[in-house]
């Protein structure tokens, strides 16, 4: 009962009915408690959760191993991981014996902080107590190298996982795939790629949206549109993420007579589309020197039942001042709130300059003024464009 409560998220209905239980003389054990402790660590509710772990030791009961992984596996979760290891200290003073499951969830959340060496140091820790790093463990310093930039470490672990007979999943191979192309190593990235399509698992969206978005980043566009037939020839279904990434490369590059068809067969794929892929759409249109076509969208959007973000509302009228049309641009602006968008920091920085690029100075002052009182301040780039505008003020004065 405590299981199906906690599984269905009542765990305070959970909590509830382990006090019935105890009011009618049940006293419930360590199984009973750590149904409960490992609901409230997943859920985040690390503070009562040590609470519930305080009352087992005031009660006598002695906390197993499960207990201690999944108080563990909660700090690691909300970036404690000094108090995780001070955990782990206690285990061993109670000659609870750490298992697999314990020193994964340690390795893990110390790659992810990003203190890879401490994670290579539990590691040995690990195998010298005889516990032998498994598929989960080499896949957490896979990524923890590749988080950090350190591909050719990453690569080194990935081998020796092969070699030490731990057949790497779908998702390391991913992780690597990723840590190549986000240090533009599309070949090492792609050869990967080709050993999976030979030996590994097969690709999936994942692998497929990782390549591609590395491709039209190196401007590589036939390439990523190649790939995208693969995919579908290969019977993998493109999901919602790889056609935003396929439209976002056309758009960028220039390519918007096909981003415009790839939008048009999303709509009639019947996936749900938010403002992203119009936003995305909009922005191509602007950059391709097509502003009508874009205001046109921009304007049809609450037809399909959608209102502008603020990246949209930026996108417009930083488009709107480059084409010479500040007045323009600042009526879109001031209608912002009509959609209950209200202006961020981003999009009065690109007023301003827009009013500063058409030599509405006035205007960009005040409207700084107003930035300023609602407590945003003015970025690099308007900074710049005002001590410009500054300086040659003061040398018109001296000419």
């Amino acid at each position: 009962m405590l299981k199906v409560l906690c599984k269905t998220g009542n765990t305070g209905r959970a909590v509830r009915f382990l006090r019935l239980m105890e009011s009618r003389g049940y006293e419930p054990d360590i199984v009973a408690y750590n149904t409960i402790l490992d609901c409230l660590c997943k859920n985040g509710l690390l503070k009562e959760a040590l609470d519930f772990f305080s009352e087992v030791k005031v009660k006598g009961i002695r906390p197993d191993i499960s207990t201690y992984n999944c108080l563990i596996h909660g700090m690691c979760n909300l970036g404690q991981q000094e108090e995780a290891t001070r955990l782990l200290s206690e285990m061993v003073d109670n000659n609870i014996s750490l298992d697999i499951v314990t020193y994964n969830t340690l390795v893990d959340a110390l790659c992810k902080e990003g203190t890879i060496s401490k994670a290579v140091e539990t590691v040995d820790t690990m195998i010298k107590r005889g516990i032998e790093p498994n598929v989960v463990t080499y896949g957490a310093l896979v990524n923890g190298h590749c988080l950090q930039k350190e591909t050719d470490k990453a690569r080194r672990v990935f081998n020796l996982m092969i070699e030490k007979g731990c057949a790497p999943c779908i998702v390391t191979y991913n992780t690597m795939i990723n840590g190549y192309c986000k240090c533009k190593r599309l070949d090492e990235a792609m050869e990967l790629f080709h050993e999976i399509s030979r030996k590994g698992p097969i690709p999936d969206t994942v692998t497929y949206s990782t390549l591609m978005q590395s491709m039209f980043q190196l401007g590589k566009v036939s390439t990523a549109c190649e790939l995208f037939r693969k995919m579908l020839a290969s019977g993998q279904v493109p999901n919602i993420v790889t056609c935003l990434i396929l439209l976002d490369g056309l758009c960028k590059t220039g390519h918007i007579k096909e981003a415009l068809k790839l939008f048009q067969a999303m709509q009639n794929s019947g996936l749900e589309l938010d403002i992203v892929p119009y936003t995305i759409l909009i922005d191509g249109f602007c950059n391709a020197g097509h502003i009508e076509v874009a205001k046109e969208l921009f304007h049809q959007l609450s037809n399909n039942g959608l209102k502008p973000n603020v990246y949209t509302y930026c996108v417009m009228i930083s488009r709107l001042c480059k084409e010479g049309l500040p007045d323009e641009a600042y009526r879109l602006f001031g209608s912002m709130g009509d959609n209950d968008c209200l202006p961020n920091s981003c999009c009065y920085n690109v007023m301003i300059r827009g009013f500063l690029l058409n030599s509405y100075t006035s205007k960009a002052t005040q409207l700084l003024t107003e930035m300023v009182g609602k407590g945003f301040s003015a970025d690099i780039f308007t900074a710049t464009l005002f001590m410009e505008l500054i300086i040659y003020s003061k040398k018109s004065i001296l000419l």
